[in-house]
């Protein structure tokens, strides 16, 4: 299917910082595609609100549905990457559930990552990117402001 943006254009993903709470702290679902380890994302479709379109990369993505935005509708968006060319904002909610399923893209025929783990702040400051990095320390700030506890 053609890609209906100007070249010009900055593509938009969006997606989810998926935390669980696991006894006295919270873990972050991550998602790894090759090397890269990123939270779920995926770029907003024509007609789709940035939120719609991150609880929908969630659901397909990992199965993950029912997220529960605790923090609201607060987002931090990357600063532009692969050659300026795209930006990623993320939200934060909650899951109930660590149950993940990679599910096959039907474009791709397979699931576009090759693995996930749910893991704590300092495994996950290790497995991320600076970029990404960035937007842990954005979710924790946020998280840390308003209390941690369920």
């Amino acid at each position: 299917m053609p890609n209906p943006r100007p070249a010009n254009t900055r593509i938009l993903s969006s997606g989810v910082v998926v935390v669980h709470w696991n006894s006295d702290h919270y873990d972050y679902l991550l998602l790894r595609a090759y090397n890269y380890w990123d939270f779920p994302k995926g770029v907003v479709e024509v007609a789709e609100s940035p939120l719609q379109a991150a609880v929908r990369e969630v659901e397909e993505e990992t199965t993950l549905t029912g997220l529960r935005f605790r923090w609201g509708d607060l987002y931090r968006e990357t600063h532009p990457y692969n050659q300026g060319r795209k930006v990623a904002r993320y939200y934060i909610a909650e899951t109930a559930s660590t149950e993940v399923s990679l599910m096959p893209n039907p474009e791709l025929g397979r699931p576009e990552h090759n693995e996930y783990r749910w893991v704590d702040r300092a495994e996950a400051w290790n497995l991320l990117t600076p970029r990404v990095r960035a937007i842990l320390e954005w979710a924790e700030g946020v998280m840390a402001r308003s209390g941690r506890r369920r």
